[in-house]
């Protein structure tokens, strides 16, 4: 309801050209509903942008989607554009730049304040995906001589400039990171205090090349609001703070999920992406995974003389391959997301493959258990399998826990092994689990039931 009468005042302002009410409304707005606002009425975009003060547009636009973004650079003028970039804090202006194509970036760093440009080449220049692509270099740094009650004023005179004062950090001559300290540390003290004797030397830190997901299991370890990023000799550059990471990880997470699902990430939300690039994203892995399906018919093919034997068998195909694919998609999320939250790593290895060998053979147990008795029940009841009941029965109890074995083995054993390789663990997405489980699948029902059917069936 409010955002309805914000869009309802908004366009009547709008529409009456009454421009400087329009900015006093604005101003006088949540930055979150500006932010929906400009979702709603994207044509209006550059009007919105236009009639916030600066620090409020800068504060709307960091939070928009990059799709949202792009049509509000579009829709100003070069100097707006040049206002609102040097406004917005150093790691927001880089994640949209670098989302840009090239031409497009080396335009709008010209629109930059020098020291601006430095420091967003500077960022830039780290590879993506890294720590260095996010860090800012907006921090407040302390010298280890320096009394507390110099430490507050110096808070007091640059903390404005800061991202955050809650994380103060102590730096040597050089550069070179000594000790971290939360605020209140220094405001518990007296005012006399010399910085270096309330040093213990224990902080953590992070590398501007360390990758992004490594820095979320940090920051969920150590429980911090911001952590500072050295390089090679230990010199501050930046920091990282927690906002940043929670973007990165709900990125990450949404990208995990959409591969889980058999397509390839997708970088613009997903109304706003054409349709062609969208079937492009989603067709590349339908056909490798048609392709892996069409070895179900060759396996299938090769038992066709024991099938002809034995009819009955075919029943109960769609049973045997569903059960194993969807344990080892059951195996496979598990293990990813685990691998995501740094509950498992590479050296786990053989830890997850004796439970997952545990499971998949109590889990095939109940699943044959519950084979083998709707089977005889069935026959009881319709007299529908024949004289061999019993025998079939066996047959898909048993296979059950070969395929389900099979399974949990291959859909825990495969995010590992795509990690020690190098790729991505969330592209052994469930449904390329499912696909491989079917085929060997049908390998081991139709072995099983030859070995317990030769001479009687078969």
């Amino acid at each position: 309801m409010e955002n309805e009468a914000l869009q309802e005042k908004f366009m009547e302002l709008a529409e009456e050209k009454n421009f400087r009410e329009l900015s006093v409304y604005l101003d006088d707005q949540l930055i979150t509903d500006i932010a929906e606002l400009i979702h709603e009425e994207p044509d209006e975009a550059g009007i919105i942008i236009n009639h916030l003060s600066i620090s409020r547009a800068a504060a709307a636009f960091r939070i928009l989607d990059f799709p949202l973004q792009e049509d509000v650079i579009k829709s100003l003028a070069p100097a707006k554009i040049a206002e609102l970039l040097n406004e917005l804090p150093a790691d927001d202006r880089t994640s949209f730049l670098e989302e840009l194509p090239s031409e497009a970036v080396k335009e709008l760093i010209k629109l930059l304040d020098p020291e601006e440009r430095r420091i967003t080449l500077s960022l830039l220049g780290y590879k993506e995906n890294s720590v260095g692509r996010i860090m800012t270099p907006d921090y407040i740094a302390v010298r280890e001589e320096w009394t507390v009650k110099h430490v507050l004023d110096y808070i007091r005179e640059h903390g404005k400039d800061s991202e955050t004062i809650d994380v103060i950090y102590v730096i040597d001559g050089n550069g070179h990171l000594l000790d971290d300290f939360r605020i209140r540390e220094f405001l518990l003290v007296a005012p006399d205090t010399v910085v270096h004797t309330l040093m213990d030397d224990r902080f953590v830190s992070l590398h501007a090349n360390d990758d992004q997901e490594e820095a979320i299991q940090v920051f969920r370890m150590e429980n911090r609001v911001a952590l500072p990023v050295v390089d090679d000799q230990g010199i501050l550059l930046g920091i990282v703070t927690i906002d940043d990471m929670l973007w990165i990880a709900n990125e990450e997470h949404t990208e995990d999920i959409q591969k889980i699902g058999g397509t390839e990430a997708l970088d613009e939300p997903y109304l706003d992406m054409p349709l062609l690039k969208l079937v492009k994203k989603r067709v590349g892995w339908l056909v490798v995974l048609f392709i892996g399906e069409m070895l179900t018919a060759t396996a299938m093919g090769f038992f066709e003389d024991e099938i002809a034997k034995a009819v009955v068998l075919a029943l109960f195909v769609p049973l045997i391959i569903s059960s194993g694919g969807n344990s080892g998609s059951q195996a496979s999320t598990l293990i990813i997301q685990a691998m995501a939250l740094g509950e498992i790593t590479l050296s786990d290895w053989w830890r997850v493959m004796r439970r997952e060998l545990i499971s998949g053979i109590l889990l095939g147990s109940v699943l044959g258990i519950i084979g083998f008795t709707r089977i005889l029940l069935w026959n009881s009841l319709f007299h529908t399998y024949g004289d061999h009941t019993v025998l079939i029965g066996f047959t898909v109890g048993i296979s059950l826990i070969g395929v389900v074995l099979w399974g949990t083995l291959s859909g825990s054993m495969l995010p590992l092994l795509l990690k020690k390789l190098g790729a991505d663990p969330a592209t052994s997405s469930a449904p390329f689990v499912a696909t491989l489980v079917d085929v060997t699948g049908l390998l081991i029902y139709f072995t099983v039931a030859y070995t317990l059917m030769k001479g009687v069936l078969l």
